[in-house]
């Protein structure tokens, strides 16, 4: 074996292989993998001098569901796949696995419940909120599991970001009292596991946006406080050190507006560019303006008043993860992309598409979720922006609910 094959390259086989098999077979107990991990860690430290590259070239192709079992089998696995270098080697390798989590209803309207208030009165049953996961080279879909205090289901209009490993769920009503909450709870890929961060600062607030630069910082922008104030505060969360730190007070008050990160030329420090909401007095009358914070100098710039078209909800405002860094946005049956100041059409939005849940850029494609009108299951489609072209990817039944929030993450 070792003197006809590569040993890497059997070794890795034999891992993808099996764990495929396990992916695919859910009923499938997780012992069989760390059993699995477990053989190929003795079988390795029983051929002398083996060097460290080639379980290092094993373990960087595995899939993300697995990091859990393979952070069991030992502390130097353990710390392996928490090393920097480690994230690093998996993205140059091309084995990063891009994933889109959404904030997802499990309430099904054809099974909605009413009951009586009154004269002509009718309530709806409060729909229950789970984390979808769409792997988005596959189009495989999972369910994430919720940590002890989650299990009534997500808090209603909670915001989610992702950090390196870690996916940030914050703020939000509770489901059982619909009072607002400053809660931050975070779930872990490496290690499967929940648990609480600092809360984010003030007030509880609501219908806030936020941005990850996708390294350790998220940050916290607008939105309004329990009397319905907009308010102009931003907040930056450091997730490895559980810390929050106040920013300069935005220009305007800016309720259900869109924070948008975008990464620096060369190392720079990168940008927030927050864009639309609505102050207190106009109470969702939304405006056309942004303005934007440079993080290496602390200062924001100045208002650009005119920056959308249209005074509209800028919630599908996305920045592409591309090197040109452009923003996307859907307007109206158009999805656009910004070029200098002028927003340019790139496509049509598929017909089926009447109500827009959310919008992602990723690797040159924009990803869509959306219904054909309330209360109607979800639909995805991908967009290849050099072809032009909508493809689309499948919605099952258990993830077709209506989504909340969303945001992608590279594993």
């Amino acid at each position: 074996l070792y003197n006809h094959i590569p040993l890497s390259i059997f070794l890795s086989n034999l891992v993808i292989h099996s764990l495929s098999y396990y992916i695919y077979s859910p009923s499938q107990k997780l012992s069989t993998i760390i059993f699995l991990v477990k053989f190929l860690k003795t079988v390795m430290e029983l051929i002398s001098g083996l060097p460290e590259d080639i379980a290092r070239d094993c373990l960087i192709r595995i899939s993300y569901h697995q990091f859990p079992a393979v952070a069991s089998v030992s502390k130097g696995w353990k710390t392996e796949i928490q090393m920097s270098e480690f994230r690093r080697l998996r993205k140059s390798m091309g084995h990063a696995q891009k994933i889109l989590i959404t904030v997802q209803s499990k309430f099904d309207s054809e099974k909605s419940k009413t009951s009586s208030l009154g004269k002509g009165v009718m309530a709806m049953t409060n729909p229950v909120y789970k984390l979808s996961v769409l792997e988005t080279e596959t189009g495989v879909w999972s369910e994430l599991p919720l940590g002890p205090e989650l299990c009534d289901g997500l808090p209603l209009f909670c915001q989610i970001a992702g950090v390196g490993y870690d996916l940030v769920v914050m703020g939000g009503w509770a489901p059982d009292s619909w009072k607002a909450s400053n809660s931050v709870f975070i779930y872990n890929f490496l290690s499967g596991m929940w648990r609480r961060g600092a809360d984010m600062p003030g007030r509880p607030r609501t219908f806030f946006s936020c941005a990850s630069d996708h390294d350790r910082m998220i940050y916290v922008a607008g939105g309004h406080d329990e009397e319905k104030n907009a308010l102009k505060s931003v907040f930056a969360y450091d997730v490895a050190s559980d810390t929050w730190m106040p920013l300069p007070d935005m220009a305007k008050e800016r309720d259900e507006c869109k924070v948008v990160f975008s990464s620096g030329a060369f190392g720079c420090s990168g940008r927030i560019r927050v864009v639309g909401g609505y102050h207190t007095e106009m109470q969702g009358r939304f405006e056309r303006s942004a303005e934007e914070f440079d993080i290496a100098t602390w200062k924001w710039g100045p208002v650009v008043e005119d920056f959308l078209d249209d005074a509209t909800c800028p919630r599908t405002c996305v920045e592409s993860c591309d090197m040109d860094g452009r923003m996307y946005m859907c307007k109206s049956d158009d999805v656009v992309v910004l070029e200098g100041d002028t927003w340019k059409k790139v496509a049509k939005v598929p017909s089926e598409i009447k109500n827009i849940a959310c919008l992602g850029a990723c690797d040159g494609e924009l990803l869509l979720i959306g219904s054909s009108g309330f209360g109607k299951p979800c639909m995805g489609f991908m967009l290849g922006l050099k072809s032009g072209v909508w493809t689309t990817f499948e919605c099952p039944k258990n993830y077709s609910g209506h989504v909340q929030s969303s945001c992608l993450l590279e594993i």
